[in-house]
């Protein structure tokens, strides 16, 4: 088993089963897995009995490569590990663009490097900026932008219960099961 594959595991363990809660704006969902997603990806039966194999095919294909967070495990899993988690449970373009800010707030004034496209597609300029980042804080860096990036994750969670509080419901498990120190 590669190391996605048990990351994309453990992903779905977090995620659980058929759920279907009311207060979530998402739907229905199985594995994590949206039924507007599911229908994107050609399922077509009762969400509850969507395969979990569809659900991982789905992680590595629009979670995964579509976004480039491959291309960031080249440089590093760990970062490419979070961003997948956080494109799951807040969207890809989400994911990419906590990345980015990080990267320039970590920038020093754009000394180590220039400043990047908030845009939250994670390309070359973006994958370069990582790049220059891990080679200048070679100690540390890596786990600094690991809270950066959880530091934007968990303010954004507490964003959405505001703007609707009907997310109250779930905002301490996202902290509790989203959010790593």
């Amino acid at each position: 088993m590669s190391r996605l594959d048990v990351v994309i595991d453990e992903l779905i363990d977090r995620e659980g089963g058929f759920v279907d809660d009311p207060n979530d704006l998402g739907g229905a969902t199985m594995y994590g897995i949206t039924e507007k997603v599911a229908r994107l990806h050609h399922y077509d039966g009762p969400m509850q009995y969507m395969p979990r194999t569809l659900a991982v095919a789905i992680y590595k294909d629009q979670y995964w490569s579509a976004p480039n967070f491959d291309r960031v495990a080249q440089l590093s899993p760990k970062v490419a590990h979070e961003l997948l988690d956080t494109g799951v449970n807040m969207g890809v373009a989400r994911a990419g663009l906590f990345l980015q800010r990080s990267l320039n707030a970590l920038n020093n004034q754009a000394k180590h490097y220039d400043d990047v496209v908030v845009d939250g597609l994670v390309g070359n300029g973006t994958l370069g900026a990582l790049k220059d980042y891990l080679d200048h804080r070679q100690h540390h860096g890596e786990s600094v932008l690991l809270k950066a990036l959880n530091c934007l994750q968990g303010a954004r969670y507490i964003e959405i219960a505001e703007a609707r509080e009907r997310n109250e419901a779930f905002v301490f498990g996202w902290l509790d099961h989203r959010i790593s120190l």
